[in-house]
């Protein structure tokens, strides 16, 4: 009988002991922040209202997006880096912020060891963009006016060695033209600042080209195709390098449980089998097909990271 009594006590301690620790929550039980360390407007802005609509159907949990826009994308990338290591604090970001910045300033994060990929959302490339109504037709005018008028023309960018600034930079260099470069707080800052004829071009993305309708002119692209039929690629113009490729990424801080990365993981992996999401994408100019699972493109950031190095040392000499 005592060992019975025992046996019922250790089975009732037990019971209590479940039920005063109950099984931990599944990962997401609360919205999700998406931090993007760059101003309204702009493409990845764009790009984030639309994912944002539909990975609540795979997440579970809606996804708040944050803008935080200020020194070159430092300031949201700080808050990102800064924020518990939960899944529940993201980074929407590209290559450049990603793996370029560390060769030109010092930050006061370390990009490969506090973050890790979630996902490569999507690649894009860039075009030479001016107003609808500007003088200029073709990117040969444009820089032969350019040399005809030193350091007259004004180049408005998206932020100090951003996604804008060093396609641009490696264009001017390649064409043997000088320039004023002009930083902005993100693409789309950049953009009105030209509609505004505050600066005579920028670089822009299908996705920002695409809502501005009959108010810009494309002269010439990036990327292996033309993205427009009557507008040539860069390439196609006579220049060496595939100038203004952007990799726009979602990471996540490291130290992440690998359980709630891979339902991350899975969730993003979801969307470019998504039809409302592919035409979402589809209307913006965008690729959906160009998606990659974000341990695939962890292998490729440090080989950016030394092709970055290689290209600011390049400016230097």
């Amino acid at each position: 009988m005592g060992i019975t009594r025992r046996m019922a006590g250790l089975g009732l301690a037990l019971t209590l002991g479940l039920a005063c620790h109950p099984a931990a929550a599944q990962y997401p039980e609360k919205p999700v922040t998406l931090i993007i360390p760059l101003g309204a407007g702009g493409s990845h802005d764009l790009n984030a209202r639309v994912f944002t609509s539909i990975l609540p159907e795979y997440l579970g949990q809606p996804m708040v997006v944050k803008l935080m826009p200020g020194a070159s994308g430092q300031t949201g990338t700080a808050a990102a880096a800064q924020a518990p290591a939960d899944g529940y604090t993201l980074l929407f970001s590209h290559n450049y912020f990603d793996q370029l910045q560390q060769h030109i300033v010092e930050l006061p994060y370390e990009p490969t060891e506090d973050f890790v990929t979630v996902a490569r959302l999507n690649t894009a490339p860039l075009s030479v963009v001016v107003r609808s109504d500007s003088e200029w037709t073709s990117l040969e005018q444009l820089f032969a006016w350019a040399k005809e008028n030193p350091g007259q023309l004004k180049f408005g960018h998206s932020g100090q060695w951003g996604a804008v600034m060093v396609p641009g930079a490696q264009l001017l260099q390649q064409a043997g033209v000088s320039a004023s470069l002009t930083p902005f707080q993100g693409g789309g800052p950049a953009l009105q600042a030209l509609l505004a004829g505050d600066v005579d071009f920028t670089l822009a993305f299908p996705s920002v080209i695409e809502g501005q309708g009959e108010r810009l002119r494309v002269l010439a692209s990036g990327g292996e195709a033309r993205l427009y039929p009557d507008v040539p690629t860069l390439r196609e113009l006579g220049y060496e390098q595939d100038i203004g490729v952007m990799h726009r990424i979602v990471l996540a801080p490291r130290g992440t449980p690998e359980d709630v990365l891979g339902t991350l993981r899975e969730a993003f992996a979801q969307l470019p089998e998504d039809t409302t999401y592919v035409n979402l994408m589809a209307r913006l100019g965008e690729d959906p097909a160009t998606y990659m699972d974000g341990a695939a493109y962890e292998e490729r950031r440090p080989q950016q990271s030394e092709a970055f190095e290689q290209l600011i040392e390049s400016f230097k000499g």
